[in-house]
């Protein structure tokens, strides 16, 4: 008996250990309009984690326009932001899902409030964010840079146009990180790039159509299989708007063709 009890005394004591060596994981987002939020949603109920939302202490309302010159004036000048005060204890997650809308290339400001005035020392961080055409890549380099004694992991973003896609991309992104379990299709790296044929030109302009941001020439592609089809990554240069026939800077655009239908791109990178 008295094995018995010690054998079942050491396995509670085990399982009790294992919780405790179990992450804690919170989803700590801003969203302006539900965009974000959506994400947040998805996020949380794949990782049964915590979430809560930042609210700021004076809406942005719902105006575009006052929104953009509301949030231009406090980037330029350093403005944060008052919140509402965060319910989460920050010091007692492990892991910080921090979520936002892009604006202006980078995080909307209510999340510059919070990097600087919440302690992320030692936590690993993982951003993600909701974009008109792309910033993951640039908001997650100033968040690295405002945080530099967390660990901030790699991130996911999606265009506010494809919200629809997000769900069974945000399950192979965190099956791909291990943060949940589950098998997933392991993507190729892509190849080194090439000049662009006439064929892949025609799918770079039909993906990016008439979208404003982007007024560009491709120039170079590499692509790679993924379960909807295929991705290609476009280098491409800024076309000039006065009629030059100088090219401009250079971008990397992401496009997926999936299979029976209409080319699209995901993300760019400036």
């Amino acid at each position: 008996m008295k094995r018995i009890l010690f054998f079942a005394f050491a396995m509670t004591l085990a399982l009790a250990c294992n919780r405790e060596q179990a992450p804690k994981v919170l989803v700590l987002y801003y969203s302006q309009t539900g965009t974000t939020e959506k994400v947040a949603q998805a996020l949380q109920s794949s990782l049964g984690a915590d979430i809560e939302e930042i609210v700021p202490a004076e809406s942005y309302g719902t105006d575009y326009q006052a929104t953009i010159e509301r949030g231009r004036k406090e980037l330029e000048e350093g403005i944060l932001p008052e919140l509402q005060p965060l319910k989460s204890d920050i010091s007692s997650y492990d892991i910080i899902f921090l979520g936002y809308p892009v604006w202006f290339g980078t995080y909307a400001q209510p999340i510059a409030t919070v990097l600087a005035t919440q302690d992320f020392s030692g936590k690993k961080v993982v951003p993600f964010c909701t974009f008109g055409s792309g910033g993951l890549v640039s908001s997650a380099k100033s968040i690295s840079e405002k945080l530099p004694d967390a660990e901030i992991l790699p991130g996911y973003g999606v265009r506010a146009a494809r919200i629809d896609a997000a769900p069974a991309e945000i399950d192979r992104f965190l099956k791909t990180g291990g943060f949940i379990k589950g098998e997933t299709v392991k993507l190729e790296e892509f190849p080194a790039p090439k000049p662009v044929t006439e064929e892949e030109s025609a799918i770079f302009d039909a993906a990016i159509g008439s979208y404003p941001m982007i007024h560009a020439k491709a120039t170079e592609v590499a692509s790679r299989a993924v379960p909807e089809g295929r991705e290609y990554l476009f280098t491409a240069r800024d076309l000039p708007r006065d009629g030059g026939d100088t090219l401009g800077r250079e971008l990397k655009v992401y496009v997926l063709a999936a299979d029976g239908q209409d080319p699209v791109f995901t993300q760019v990178v400036r």
